[in-house]
């Protein structure tokens, strides 16, 4: 009997010392094995998604945040003596992926998704409701991160951003083209930007430009945006309707005066006004103009700097620009923790939203007692006094007295956006701190 235990213990340890030979490999592939989250209860895990290698929009630099930021928590004792624990997914730009690491988030039990990307809310939201999983600081790009109960957005999304821009744009420009996916979320931008847009009283509504989101080229969609603002290739054409009139800067009709292109395509949108560039090289400028996200400075860089074509180029963001001292800390962490991975640019407004999220985070853990799970972190978010993050946002809470109440965005706290724009090949701030467009939310036609 004693050497039958004997082989049998021994036949268990080499399965065991096979097992951790398997884990390690995996671990080093994706991250986590399924049971890691409940195996110790000092340890707080939670997942960061993005889509990653896709023909579309990508954002790498959100998950390579999420482990820098819990390599930086860790190396300094944790979160209250707790280690932070960072499951990574990439949903590829679909709604298969996006399920499957709504899934792997329920089956992993994390306490939260933290600083993620998805253009599939429906799916991913869904999944985490049933399981009861709070999705704190998502980019903002759908509707469901507005409107369901466990969304808790650090932003106000591509609603405060279209919004703004209009808001920005109707200061300069009497006519206006928005270039933007041909995609379910893309048919909100055009209500947006034109609410934005009357706030100046005299502007008519964008010219809506549908495009795919992957091309290669956008030749005829830059065409289509000529005409939007009443201008051929020739530099002259035929003004669209209600395009006349005095342009944004004083001068009287003709020419490209007062007429502004503006694209919000993601990874696309240099794409595009590279081909809007060659088909106006010999014609009068253009203004053009984006959102953060769609541009940001690393473009701007590898594409000439101050010689590039987003020289003078209007943008809308939500946080202030990149240079700015507030983000010392975070560029501290990528700089001592990142170990130099590239997919991380601390000007991406998607790793600085991964940033301002970890942060909340961090917040609420602090004002957790006992056992971190789902539904003590929702608790936390809802109780806990407003998060101060240093400046990049107003402060943040989730209490019923915060929330804005704009329609169609019952959970959006902060409609602040700041308007910027691109001067000697740098991302400069337009107007001093934050802009508020809850009010011109508030004004969009079924909703925000």
């Amino acid at each position: 009997m004693t050497a039958w235990r004997s082989k049998r213990s021994a036949r268990t340890m080499a399965t065991l010392a096979a097992t951790t030979g398997i884990c390690t490999s995996l671990l080093t592939g994706c991250g986590m094995l399924p049971g890691d989250a409940r195996a110790d209860e000092g340890t707080v895990t939670v997942m960061t998604w993005a889509p990653e290698g896709t023909e579309a929009t990508n954002m790498p630099g959100m998950p390579a945040m999420a482990q820098a930021y819990a390599r930086w928590v860790n190396a300094t004792g944790g979160i209250n003596g707790r280690t932070l624990r960072v499951l990574t997914c990439n949903d590829h730009n679909d709604s298969v992926g996006a399920a499957r690491c709504a899934d792997r988030a329920r089956t992993e039990e994390v306490a939260a998704v933290v600083g993620s990307y998805s253009q599939h809310g429906r799916t991913f939201m869904t999944a985490l409701e049933s399981a009861g999983i709070p999705y704190l600081g998502g980019y903002g790009v759908t509707d469901e991160e507005f409107t369901s109960p466990l969304s808790y957005p650090v932003n106000g999304g591509q609603a405060t951003l279209l919004a703004g821009n209009g808001h920005q744009l109707a200061d300069h420009c009497e006519r206006v083209s928005l270039v933007r996916p041909d995609t379910v979320s893309g048919d909100q931008l055009p209500r947006l930007l034109n609410a934005g847009l009357a706030t100046a009283g005299d502007r008519g509504p964008a010219a809506d430009i549908r495009a795919p989101e992957d091309a290669s080229a956008y030749t005829e969609h830059a065409r289509r945006a000529l005409a939007g603002v009443g201008l051929g290739e020739d530099g002259g054409g035929a003004r669209a309707a209600g395009g006349t009139g005095g342009g944004a800067d004083g001068a009287a009709g003709g020419g490209a005066e007062g007429a502004c292109v503006t694209a919000v395509l993601g990874g696309r949108t240099d794409t595009f006004f590279d081909s809007f560039r060659r088909l106006r090289e010999d014609g009068p400028g253009v203004r053009i103009a984006s959102v953060l996200g769609s541009v940001q400075q690393s473009l701007v860089d590898r594409t000439g700097g101050p010689d590039s074509q987003w020289e003078g180029a209007y943008a809308t963001g939500w946080y202030p620009v990149s240079s700015d001292p507030r983000w010392a800390q975070m560029k501290s962490v990528i700089r001592e923790h990142a170990f130099g991975d590239n997919r991380i640019d601390a000007a991406d407004p998607g790793v600085q939203t991964t940033w301002i999220a970890y942060t909340v985070l961090r917040a609420a853990l602090e004002h957790t007692e006992g056992p971190v799970t789902a539904r003590t972190v929702r608790r936390a978010l809802e109780t806990m006094p407003p998060v101060d993050t240093g400046d990049l946002t107003p402060q943040l809470s989730w209490r019923y007295d915060d929330m804005l109440a704009v329609r169609d965005h019952p959970r959006l706290v902060n409609a602040m956006v700041t308007f910027q724009q691109i001067r000697k090949g740098t991302l400069a701030p337009a107007r001093k701190g934050f802009v508020d467009v809850r009010d011109t939310l508030e004004t969009v036609p079924g909703g925000g």
